[in-house]
């Protein structure tokens, strides 16, 4: 599904009016229909009675069915929520306006688009395009080729752009195109002038969090021989307007540490899906073990004590089986 993104600013044209077009929408799935049965109504023999069954989406022969979802699929009809840890899909297209007959053509037809992030202080990244139609087999590399840069009149260049987001916050996605615009005489001769144009849209969208992670290290008193213990207890919490379901909660552990799930599955193995609504929460908690390297804790005390001791993963999917994820930052003991 595909919906477009009312742009915020865009580069005044010079020269006249551009012969390319651009549109920008956004590739998302789409949902299961809903529907809300009216009830039945008698209003004698005015033939005004409504029958129930009109107002299913989807009509069953079970008139007494009330339920309301439905096995139809119905495309979003808005931009939607963008969340951390999902994969940003959109597709870009550069329509070519030029009728037939009108004495001019384009050539050279070339889409680049940038995002400007919250966290990225240093310009805009520049965004990998794949070819649309092709299976997303082969990237835009911005050089011209015969297939993808002429477009014929009525004709559509069609890029595809996928990044995943990792920031909170509002978000630009900046869109150039450019193309060269060839003059033809009215005498049917040959062309008679051509020049190099461009023109750029920007587009904004605000990331959020879906799933937020609170969690607090806490030491364990030492046994014998052995090295350090710690318990690691994180709270999961669905922040966001939609349901998410979380398949795997997992420790990306530094060298020297390994963990194991308290609870059972922690690491995915034998841990069943837990379905988060909105506002709801799931808790996990995992035992951590110093493996003892010579030189190691002198190198800690040097830290002041603080042990950086794994990074937090959450992989989820969303209500039509989207998939998303985040990573914590290093999550490390109290310093002593």
């Amino acid at each position: 599904m595909a919906h477009q993104r009312t742009p915020s600013s865009t580069t005044p044209a010079s020269g006249g009016p551009h012969a390319i077009s651009l549109k920008v929408l956004r590739l998302s799935r789409p949902s299961l229909a809903t529907q809300t049965p009216l009830p039945p109504t008698s209003l004698g023999n005015n033939s005004l009675d409504i029958p129930p069954a009109a107002s299913l989406a989807y009509p069953t022969a079970d008139a007494a069915s009330t339920f309301p979802l439905t096995p139809l699929l119905t495309l979003p009809s808005a931009f939607g929520a963008a969340y951390v840890g999902e994969t940003f899909t959109c597709t870009l297209c550069a329509n070519n306006e030029v009728r037939e007959g009108e004495y001019r053509s384009v050539r050279a037809v070339r889409i680049m688009a940038e995002l400007q992030t919250p966290g990225d202080h240093r310009g805009a990244l520049a965004l990998e395009l794949q070819r649309g139609g092709e299976g997303g087999s082969d990237v835009d590399d911005g050089e011209h080729d015969d297939e993808g840069g002429n477009v014929a009149p009525g004709g559509t260049l069609q890029r595809t752009l996928r990044h995943e987001l990792k920031e909170e916050g509002a978000h630009v996605l900046v869109v150039t195109v450019s193309y060269t615009e060839t003059l033809m005489s009215s005498e049917g001769g040959g062309a008679s002038g051509g020049r190099a144009r461009s023109f750029r849209k920007l587009y904004q969208f605000v990331a959020q969090q879906l799933v937020a992670v609170r969690s607090k290290v806490t030491e364990r008193k030492r046994r014998g021989e052995g090295g350090r213990q710690w318990v690691l207890e994180a709270q999961l919490e669905n922040v966001g307007e939609a349901s998410a379901v979380v398949e795997r909660v997992w420790l990306a552990e530094r060298e020297g540490v390994r963990s194991r799930s308290v609870g059972g599955g922690g690491d995915g193995e034998g841990r069943e899906a837990v379905v988060l609504k909105p506002r709801d929460v799931e808790q996990v908690m995992f035992v951590l073990e110093e493996e003892r390297v010579q030189g190691k804790e002198e190198e800690e005390e040097e830290m002041g004590g603080r042990v950086p001791l794994a990074q937090l993963n959450v992989d989820w999917r969303g209500a039509m089986g989207e998939r998303g994820g985040l990573t914590t930052g290093w999550l490390a003991s109290k310093g002593r």
